[in-house]
């Protein structure tokens, strides 16, 4: 959960996540892991949960940096060593 996110404050209830069939199988919390958290439990900013249920349904939960595809970085070879192993 980012700061500022809608479900920070809320409880899991709360969140409506059981009505579109996403079940919160873990909270993990700081060093903490919460198997199975109950259904009062508040979020926390910074809290990640562990969650099975339709794609569809969970496509909205991921923040939108995470989303982003991450672009390898491209290096260029050497022309010396290139050279190099074409004249031996």
């Amino acid at each position: 959960m980012p700061e500022g996110a809608h479900f920070v404050g809320q409880t899991i209830t709360e969140t409506k996540l059981y009505e579109s069939d996403i079940n919160v199988l873990t909270l993990y919390r700081g060093g903490k892991v919460i198997p199975n958290p109950k259904g009062n439990r508040v979020l926390e900013a910074g809290d990640k949960l562990l969650c099975y249920g339709k794609l569809e349904a969970m496509r909205g939960m991921i923040p939108s940096r995470a989303r982003r595809r991450r672009k390898p970085q491209i290096q260029q070879l050497e022309t010396d060593i290139t050279a190099e192993g074409q004249a031996e």
